[in-house]
């Protein structure tokens, strides 16, 4: 007997100690083979459809027909529901809930089935699977790491506290209201930034054309052809202090100027580093890295290798300049100005050549409406991405504290 840290007020009574096999009956489905799939029919269900629920992704479906359903049906029962399937193999231990009681039919072992009629609360059920708890216990007796299994004998064997239905049905309540929120703020995320990459499509000028396809009503005149070399300065200015207490950037596979990408520092080993100002330009050139662009936007000072290049912007607004650089086709605005070799990762620019080339840039009132505008994208990607984590570690740990 036992109670969990955090529960809902008016339940106060321990918690019973059960195994799956004493209190629900669990079944596998029988057997079908590959040539007996059909592409249209009664859903087939396996593992990677589990999983692509979780993850909220799409992959290939599989159906039987529904003579064949009825047929298999007939012997193994048919799923309801509130009934449980989690994962047996591939990633093992991983749940699903059978949302109606529409046809559908499901790989065997590949799926283990937990037959609910009135016993549980799914949902309850369903984020059991995914306490510390359970996750423990799994890696103790499905050999994760080697041949990942959980068979219907494991689940038949693994323990699970259970509290009143009552309580079930509001812990199960309270975690779909997060994982809906979690959901929610999930696609607002892809969906801001797939808005994002199709905006930058639209609203720089296609190669050969001078105004962009999508613009601010107030704005007609042709796009003008500037040099990059006119567009930029680059600076020098290198760290000579020891012990000089600023910002590094950690420069990661090209990612810099994020929060998460800069550490305090403070030692010798900065001299000679470049200093880095708000609305710099910071551009990498060579191998893996090359035509990697950011423009500071975030720190009042920084300092970062001299293996890459910083730049004050002359008559370019950072914001704007910050949504150029991250267009599809930059890269290849880059690769123009490379040198030729075995692979992209072994090209590096050549300098004259870069500064020569020319781009379409709109005048200063319409750069910054630009700019604005994706930066405003860029702070709700930001949000809901921060909202998305925030929440998903809010039931990471209730999950650790609402189970036993």
């Amino acid at each position: 007997m036992a109670t969990p840290k955090i529960r809902f007020k008016g339940f106060t009574d321990d918690w019973e100690q059960r195994k799956f096999g004493e209190f629900t009956e669990l079944r596998s489905a029988s057997r079908v083979h590959r040539e007996e799939w059909t592409e249209s029919g009664v859903p087939f269900y396996r593992s990677s459809d589990v999983m692509s629920a979780i993850n909220g992704t799409d992959n290939e479906k599989a159906f039987i027909s529904e003579e064949l359903y009825e047929k298999l049906s007939s012997v193994s029962g048919k799923l309801e529901e509130g009934d449980v399937l989690v994962t047996g193999g591939g990633s093992v231990g991983n749940p699903y809930i059978v949302p109606n009681d529409e046809p559908l039919y499901t790989k065997d072992a590949d799926l283990l089935w937990i037959k609910n009629q009135g016993r549980f609360d799914a949902y309850f059920i369903y984020e059991f699977f995914f306490s510390p708890t359970f996750r423990s216990y799994l890696g103790s007796v499905s050999h994760v790491g080697t041949i990942a299994h959980y068979t219907i004998t494991q689940l038949s064997e693994t323990p699970i506290s259970l509290p009143s239905k009552e309580e079930q049905i509001r812990i199960g309540d309270f975690f779909r209201r997060l994982d809906n929120l979690i959901t929610l703020h999930q696609r607002k995320y892809d969906d801001t930034k797939q808005l994002k990459k199709f905006m930058l499509s639209k609203m720089f000028p296609q190669s050969g054309s001078k105004k962009p396809e999508i613009r601010f009503e107030e704005f007609t005149d042709d796009w003008e052809q500037r040099k990059f070399g006119e567009l930029l300065n680059e600076t020098r200015d290198k760290t000579i202090v020891e012990n000089e207490d600023t910002l590094l950037s950690c420069a990661i596979d090209g990612m810099f100027l994020n929060s998460e990408l800069f550490s305090h520092f403070r030692g010798s080993s900065n001299i000679g580093y470049l200093k880095v100002k708000k609305n710099d330009l910071i551009l990498s050139a060579q191998n893996l890295h090359l035509g990697n662009c950011n423009v500071n936007l975030r720190f009042e000072h920084g300092i970062i290798s001299p293996a890459y290049k910083v730049y004050e912007l002359v008559n370019c607004n950072p914001l704007f300049m910050q949504a150029w650089v991250k267009q599809d086709k930059t890269k290849d605005f880059f690769l123009k100005a490379s040198t030729e070799g075995a692979s992209v990762c072994r090209k590096n620019i050549v300098w004259e050549e870069l500064y020569k080339q020319e781009l379409p840039v709109p005048k200063m009132e319409e750069q910054i409406k630009i700019g604005e505008f994706f930066d405003n994208l860029d702070n709700l990607i930001t949000l809901h991405q921060r909202k998305c984590n925030t929440l998903k570690e809010l039931k990471k740990y209730m999950l650790h504290n609402m189970f036993v």
